[in-house]
């Protein structure tokens, strides 16, 4: 109740900023349109440090608080998301992407190897939200003051597993190796050669509950077991039973170990059988009607069957419709090094409705974190046409330059220019965001991007405080465009980096070429250079030029634009006052510049 009541003053005390946003002109938003923040709650500001240790008594192997170190809860919580929606809102963001708030195993890991459920992922219940982070009603307060300012809320969600619970009796101590469908058969205990079991099961491809029903025995692979301690410890209650996860060991990320596998450890759930199906749609429906939730984020999605995606992605929508939703927003985590083939497979046949573009963080690491031509980028574009529902579908995709499992954009720069200026890598990170918010898709922006933070790698080292931070390897990290340190608190609202992408998403905003207009690629090079593209606005048809330099010296060259296009205005950068002759305009650009031109007189 305490919680509770810090939740509601905090959003007493903002609400005289908040811009109200009626709940038909909310809905009414279709995807593209968004400007996604992607923030990790116990990582971006502690609003009640009576949390902190998620009501739990003990060290921080008892209660997963050590905010001293970079794998365990810092107190980051939903009173403090409350607290910053300002900050939040006047960066320009229209939705965000929490990350997972579900009640988590608060550590894991073996002697030497422990660490906690800050960031979400290791699930024992969920129903509820982890007390680290504060209740349902401090939930609903959150999503509701959100909404009232015009900001969606999408729910980072997890159907692949759960927290590591399921013990193996062959390998107490160790992690056990994948064991395939073939050396060890649903149908024999503990290998080919073992005894029957599981009689008239058909395997996991014929999907029917009669089929399932079949399956009673979970010792085919290995001998899986609850500890006492733990028997009940996850809710709703059937995902304490073995039965519906796989058992079969850890997964090595690769062929049927993909999807049949434990992510390192995690209890891998049977996706297959219908009962686990309904299970999720009942789990994360209910967060829909009791929470008005916008969207999911969907994790691990490529380590899902097919099918399962098939029935829940659609009942996940008629669900949203019901609620009064009816531009809910799924995208599935597919992760990759930029493969937009697999991207779309994943759009075509497991029937995402879209998925996180790996491919455009991956293209533009390599034009501006790298040395390749802005041609990658042209090609990336090219291949939009794969998604399901082509080019259309495509700008509903999320971009992404940075997050908390790759790492973060400007640690990639850093990386790849060891000799560069702060200056010049100051001025890439702002071309990486130009492109993230002027071309087609979704912008994400990873919360502390926009504060200039430059982690150590990816994963834990990419995941700093926003509050004043205690963990001494964030701390002697050296930020851009500031002379702080994640020591100190990180919500400057002056910082240049914030600045820019406040100023780039005001422009998207009030431009619809630039959030729901198609993109036709006009010129790139095959060295650092340039990129050009047309956007156009879906209605009128009126043209905006955006253009962008990834060398280190200014560029003026003529770049092709609709012949009907005769008169520019600049809406970013300088922009030539008129077109040089029908369908030519000059375009000239600082090192790593960018401009954005809209047109008048016609359209292509």
């Amino acid at each position: 109740m305490r919680s509770l009541a810090l939740a509601l003053t905090l959003l007493a005390g903002t609400a005289a900023t908040a811009q109200t946003t009626t709940p038909a002109e909310l809905r009414a938003r279709t995807p593209e349109v968004e400007v996604l923040y992607f923030l990790l709650p116990d990582r971006f500001e502690n609003g009640d440090p009576s949390n902190d240790k998620g009501g739990l008594k003990g060290d921080r192997y008892a209660t997963g608080f050590d905010p001293q170190h970079k794998g365990f809860f810092h107190g980051g919580d939903l009173a403090g998301v409350i607290k910053r929606l300002d900050y939040i809102q006047s960066l320009g963001a229209t939705a965000i992407w929490l990350g997972p708030i579900y009640k988590n195993k608060p550590v894991q890991g073996g002697p030497g190897e422990e660490s906690a459920g800050y960031h979400g992922y290791w699930i024992t219940d969920f129903t509820r939200v982890d007390p680290h982070f504060g209740s349902n009603a401090e939930m609903k307060a959150f999503v509701d003051a959100a909404h009232a300012r015009g900001i969606k809320v999408y729910l980072d969600i997890i159907t692949n597993h759960t927290a590591d619970v399921i013990q193996y009796r062959e390998c107490p101590k160790s992690a056990c190796a994948y064991r395939s469908r073939a050396d060890y058969p649903y149908q024999r205990k503990g290998g080919v050669e073992g005894a029957a079991i599981n009689p008239g099961f058909l395997g996991d491809s014929v999907q029917t509950p009669d089929n399932f029903a079949k399956l009673t025995d979970p010792a085919y692979a290995y001998t899986p077991f609850v500890p006492e301690a733990e028997r009940n410890v996850k809710l709703p209650a059937w995902l304490n039973d073995p039965i519906h996860y796989h058992n079969r060991g850890n997964t090595t990320f690769r062929n049927e170990s993909s999807t049949m596998g434990d992510f390192v450890g995690l209890d891998d759930l049977m996706t297959e059988s219908p009962r686990v199906l309904q299970g999720f749609i009942d789990i994360y429906g209910a967060w829909i009607d009791h929470f008005g939730i916008d969207g999911f984020r969907i994790d691990t999605a490529r380590h899902v069957n097919p099918e399962f995606w098939q029935g829940f992605s659609k009942a996940m929508i008629e669900r949203a419709k019901a609620r009064g939703i009816p531009n809910f927003h799924i995208f599935g985590e597919v992760a990759n090094d930029g493969d937009v083939g697999d991207l779309a497979l994943h759009t075509r046949v497991h029937q995402l409705p879209s998925v996180l573009d790996f491919g455009f963080r991956a293209a533009v690491q390599h034009t501006v974190a790298g040395e390749k031509g802005p041609d990658v980028l042209a090609a990336m574009f090219d291949r939009d046409a794969l998604y399901e529902g082509g080019a259309e579908a495509a700008l509903r995709l999320p971009t992404f330059i940075s997050n908390h499992d790759h790492g973060r954009f400007s640690t990639d720069v850093r990386k790849a220019f060891p000799k560069a200026s702060d200056d010049e890598v100051l001025a890439r990170v702002k071309l990486g965001h130009a492109m993230l918010l002027l071309l087609r898709g979704v912008p994400t922006i990873y919360a502390g991007d926009e504060q200039g933070f430059v982690g150590d790698g990816n994963d834990q080292d990419a995941r700093e405080d926003m509050f004043p931070s205690k963990v001494a390897i964030f701390n002697d990290n050296r930020l851009l465009g500031t002379t702080r340190t994640t020591a100190e608190s990180n919500f400057d609202t002056a910082h240049p980096l914030y600045a820019e992408i406040a100023k780039l998403a005001a422009i998207r905003k009030a431009t619809p070429g630039l959030s729901r207009g198609r993109q036709v690629t006009r010129a790139y090079d095959e060295k650092p250079g340039l990129f050009a593209v047309s956007r156009f606005d879906p209605q009128t048809g009126a043209e905006v030029l955006v253009a962008f330099n990834t060398s280190g010296a200014p560029i003026t060259r003529q770049v092709e634009v609709g012949v009907g296009s005769s008169v520019f205005t600049g809406l970013v950068g300088q922009c030539a006052p008129s077109a040089s002759a029908p369908g030519s305009v000059t375009v000239t650009l600082p090192p790593f510049g960018y401009v954005a031109c809209a047109a008048s007189g016609g359209a292509k």
